[in-house]
């Protein structure tokens, strides 16, 4: 492969920093399970909260909130982050069916597709992540005794650096079809971290390959640190997420794989809340209203 890959040098914990955001997005997939008109189901995602220190005392059910659904985090916010999760459970499982059988997960965080989804035979999921935050989930699943449904390949990597080596020195082949997911992680990247990581999921990908993720759209992100979701984040769980996201120009990438021969479509999550019935819809100061969800199929080499 060509290309260089950005330099990054720091690695935080799996409980700070960046890696703190994954146990929100645990804790929004656990009060989702327990919904009575749920959209997705990870009975493992609380296991990871209450074995962290530092959300050992979050939410993990909605009824323990006092506002219930009132709340902008644990209601409004985990809500999008269930919908977000039921939307990309299905693209998987879609694209699969029409053939590949590799799956790649950048920045998999706390996901845990491998165990919960039924697969179609022959499949293999990648988890890409920092090698912290690998560990803990392995310790939590073990302590569980999850068995995955599905050949599972973890790859310790940090997505600001050299990846590429790390997925294809274990079996990932460039040859093959494959589908890969970036769920609530470009926009946490340096621009040129972005570029390089897409530009290397379209040299790693044949024809017949899928990418989804997400990307955010906003001019100006501070524009949205008084709205209520981030508000709340901030005071509820002390995540600051505005300063954790990246300030820098965000590149195109939707734009850049059509021009690489992909097809591309973007989605705004309110288009899937009406169209599942569930899920946020729009509000004034809202810092959900430059959220996108892109889809992309490689039509051509």
């Amino acid at each position: 492969m060509t290309g260089t890959a950005p330099q990054q040098t720091d690695v935080e914990g799996v409980d700070g920093g960046v890696g703190l955001t994954a146990f929100l997005v645990a804790a929004a997939r656990a009060i989702e399970t327990y919904r009575d008109d749920s959209l997705a189901q990870d009975t493992y995602a609380e296991h990871f909260v209450r074995a962290a220190p530092a959300c050992a005392d979050w939410p993990v059910r909605i009824q323990r909130v006092p506002e219930g659904d009132g709340n902008p985090l644990w209601g409004r916010f985990a809500r999008y982050f269930g919908l977000r999760t039921r939307v990309l459970d299905d693209f998987l499982l879609r694209s699969v069916r029409t053939g590949p059988r590799q799956v790649v997960l950048l920045g998999a965080g706390l996901d845990t597709r491998a165990f919960r989804l039924d697969w179609p035979s022959g499949c293999e999921v990648f988890e890409v992540d920092r090698a912290g935050v690998l560990e803990f989930k392995h310790q939590v699943l073990t302590d569980l005794a999850a068995t995955p449904k599905v050949k599972r390949v973890t790859v310790p990597a940090d997505l600001r650096a050299d990846w590429v080596g790390a997925l294809t020195n274990v079996g990932f082949d460039p040859a093959a079809p494959s589908v890969w997911l970036a769920e609530g992680l470009l926009f946490y990247l340096p621009g040129p971290a972005e570029t390089y990581l897409v530009d290397m999921v379209d040299r790693l990908t044949t024809e017949g390959s899928a990418l989804a993720f997400e990307a955010k759209l906003e001019k100006d992100l501070m524009l949205y640190r008084d709205s209520p979701i981030y508000t709340a984040t901030r005071e509820q769980t002390g995540i600051d997420l505005l300063h954790l996201f990246d300030k820098g120009p965000r590149p195109d990438s939707a734009g850049d794989l059509t021009a690489k021969g992909w097809s591309t479509s973007m989605s705004t999550p309110f288009d899937f809340t009406r169209r599942h019935g569930r899920g946020p819809l729009p509000e004034p100061n809202d810092a959900l209203e430059g959220n996108r969800w892109v889809f992309a199929y490689k039509s051509r080499p």
